[in-house]
């Protein structure tokens, strides 16, 4: 996937935007709630995962699996809507004792629109639409076109920032020949402490795969530090509260705003 040339390009179409009037600096990650802000008209923002670490320990089999540089590319294209893009480079399977693959990841295509004034105060409602192309080396990947819906709300508590992302998600079977949906809920909040911003989530899932429900949850813990008005620096931890939900994953990352 030719992604440099693809990154170039926007960043010259983001060159000619105006300095003028920029909305707070608001990024995808750290985290797994999807905020509701839309990047302003004409503005990229790249937000890079740096280094990501999944480790699974369960009936005697350690798998971890490790993502590194998975680049988000976002594009204001009106005063509601944004285009979104991303792909995984490099990622690494291993079973201990087992096998270990090396390969890329899919990439998904996406759009973000306000519900809501993005510009105004209150409650803050977004919708955002995707699909995940079957682009990930063998083994790495969903398998196939997958796809989904998730309304992000952002609201101000006192001086705290509330989110929930409810989400319905279209997953390939695992053995192959269908679909079957996923239901997600992301629980939120923030609180910003000068540069720094600490945050805690709850994340659940449903699976219906026709074998049989899958139930997964984690408690997740972020952290962002804003070095200036247009870079942020990041780090999470999420660790998994039942057996089918990973036991921990962490990560560092960065985003920036041309």
């Amino acid at each position: 996937m030719r992604i440099a040339p693809l990154a170039l390009f926007l960043v010259l179409i983001a060159g000619a935007a105006r300095a003028d009037d920029l909305r707070d600096f608001c990024a995808q990650r750290p985290g797994k709630a999807t905020p509701a802000c839309i990047v302003d008209v004409g503005r990229l923002q790249i937000e890079t995962g740096l280094a990501d670490a999944v480790l699974q320990r369960g009936a005697g089999v350690r798998q971890d699996t490790y993502t590194l540089g998975a680049t988000e590319l976002r594009l204001g294209v009106t005063k509601r809507v944004e285009l979104e893009a991303d792909w995984s480079p490099v990622v690494i399977d291993t079973v201990r004792g087992g096998a270990r693959r090396t390969g890329t990841g899919d990439a998904t295509l996406a759009v973000l629109g306000a519900l809501t004034d993005p510009d105004g105060k209150g409650v803050a409602v977004s919708a955002q639409g995707f699909v995940t192309l079957p682009t990930a080396s063998r083994g790495l990947g969903a398998g196939g076109f997958t796809g989904g819906l998730r309304l992000p709300v952002t609201l101000a508590v006192g001086d705290a920032s509330v989110g929930l992302t409810p989400e319905v998600d279209f997953l390939r079977n695992a053995g192959g020949g269908g679909v079957h949906a996923a239901w997600t809920g992301v629980g939120s909040i923030s609180k910003a402490f000068g540069a720094v911003t600490l945050g805690a989530e709850l994340w659940g899932q449903v699976e219906d795969e026709p074998t049989g429900t899958i139930r997964r949850a984690s408690a997740d813990l972020t952290a962002a530090l804003m070095i200036g008005k247009t870079l942020q620096l990041d780090a999470g931890a999420n660790f998994g509260l039942n057996h089918a939900t990973p036991d921990a994953e962490v990560y560092i990352g960065i985003a920036r705003r041309f």
